[in-house]
């Protein structure tokens, strides 16, 4: 069977083994609440990822519709663990509250709709919250880390929205997802330091 496109499905398969395996990692290393809702990101970025890359590589048109409803899942658990790390009380109730709606919102409206930039804004909105709480808490030990990787997230995410490739066989995709790997990097070396906020340690 023919690859319809081997550089992006193999990219997007890297990134879904890198993720996967950082997954593991906080699933052992961090169990508050904030590190599980963040690992559970991270488990829902990798099925993003490889779904994503079976789609680009096979042209399988079913999977679109599961790649996108994991990144719903995905920006939930972002936000809802900084939520968890950086407030707590009504304030931190609030805020999971919101994410929830945000994410059956987000669920209910994609199960209708098929085009990329909802997903865009769905992400855009987490990842602009999620610094935000960082930048309310600079004294938590995750907060540089998670911030450096919404900001690598934010650079390759322009890379892919303006379509930079570096070579015909290597796009805009494929680019993005190399780059996504560092942010994943930068996430888990937050994650793993995170702590709920609140919790005596």
């Amino acid at each position: 069977m023919e690859i319809a496109e081997p550089v992006t499905t193999l990219t997007d398969y890297i990134l879904g083994g890198v993720t996967v395996w950082l997954a593991v990692l906080l699933y052992r290393r961090n169990s508050s609440i904030s590190g599980r809702l963040w690992t559970l990101a991270f488990a829902a970025l990798a099925v993003t990822a490889i779904l994503g890359g079976t789609f680009h590589g096979f042209r399988i048109p079913w999977l679109w519709k599961p790649t996108v409803l994991a990144i719903g899942v995905a920006s939930f658990g972002m936000l809802a663990g900084s939520a968890y790390t950086t407030t707590t009380g009504n304030v931190r109730r609030l805020l999971i509250a919101a994410a929830l709606l945000k994410l059956g919102f987000y669920e209910v409206w994609m199960l209708g709709h098929d085009d990329f930039i909802y997903v865009v804004a769905d992400t855009a909105s987490a990842m602009l919250a999620v610094a935000a709480l960082h930048l309310l808490d600079l004294d938590n030990p995750a907060t540089r880390w998670i911030l450096g990787g919404v900001a690598v997230s934010l650079i390759a995410a322009g890379v892919q929205a303006g379509r930079l490739a570096l070579h015909e066989h290597f796009n805009h995709n494929d680019l993005y997802h190399v780059l996504q790997i560092g942010a994943m990097l930068l996430y888990y070396a937050g994650v793993k330091r995170m702590r709920d906020a609140g919790v005596a340690t």
